[in-house]
């Protein structure tokens, strides 16, 4: 698997599934307290980085010679509520970021990096939290999940694999170490994301985003 652009990536930290809802802000505005974070960077085999400019490092580690990558394609968390379609995703060459689909009640796989079947990496999956014209997204959500809480993800060859969260984190998104939670080494884990904190009403997007990390249970 190769990247086009290894740090295509950074308009996630600077606003995937920026939203446009003014009505809805009140749903992210207040920020997540933390939890799991030291857990969270444990299961990254290298130390993540913050830094004001931050990429991808899709060449940090390897997935396994001759894997047959196994694409999510149905994401199930019974305790927000959410039962959405996952679809394989990669960037925008236009605008050079991460494609999230664009009907809010669906969430992106990005494909460039682990499938459900690895032993190594973060698999990630991201979505709206909500817009302007189609209301409540998929994550809408996605910042009340809580250590414990378990979740399904579906693959193509139809099996089905539990996960449990371990973390839930918010940064702004200037400040997101994206080489953890992109990378393909460390140990397998389930990393989902989506916009939070306060609305920018003249930017019309949210400052931060909300990452819940999840082990296979």
């Amino acid at each position: 698997m190769t990247v086009r652009n290894r740090g295509a990536l950074a308009a996630l930290a600077a606003g995937v599934a920026a939203l446009t809802v003014s009505t809805l802000v009140a749903c992210g505005s207040q920020p997540a307290e933390n939890v799991g974070a030291d857990e969270a960077s444990t299961l990254a085999s290298t130390p993540a980085t913050a830094t004001s400019a931050p990429s991808v490092p899709v060449a940090v580690g390897e997935l396994p010679a001759g894997a047959a990558i196994v694409p999510p394609v149905r994401l199930v968390i019974p305790g927000i509520d959410v039962t959405a379609t996952v679809n394989a995703v990669g960037i925008n060459e236009r605008t050079n970021e991460f494609e999230v689909p664009p009907s809010v009640d669906q969430i992106g796989w990005y494909r460039y990096g682990p499938g459900l079947e690895t032993d190594a990496g973060s698999v990630v999956i991201a979505g709206h939290v909500d817009s302007a014209k189609q209301g409540k997204g998929a994550f809408f959500r996605l910042r009340e999940l809580d250590q414990g809480d378990t979740l399904t993800a579906t693959g193509r060859d139809g099996k089905e694999r539990q996960y449990r969260v371990v973390a839930r984190e918010e940064y702004d998104k200037t400040k997101i170490p994206l080489d953890r939670y992109f990378a393909r080494d460390g140990k397998p884990r389930l990393t989902l994301i989506t916009c939070g904190g306060p609305f920018d009403a003249k930017a019309r997007k949210y400052r931060d985003n909300i990452v819940i990390t999840a082990v296979p249970a």
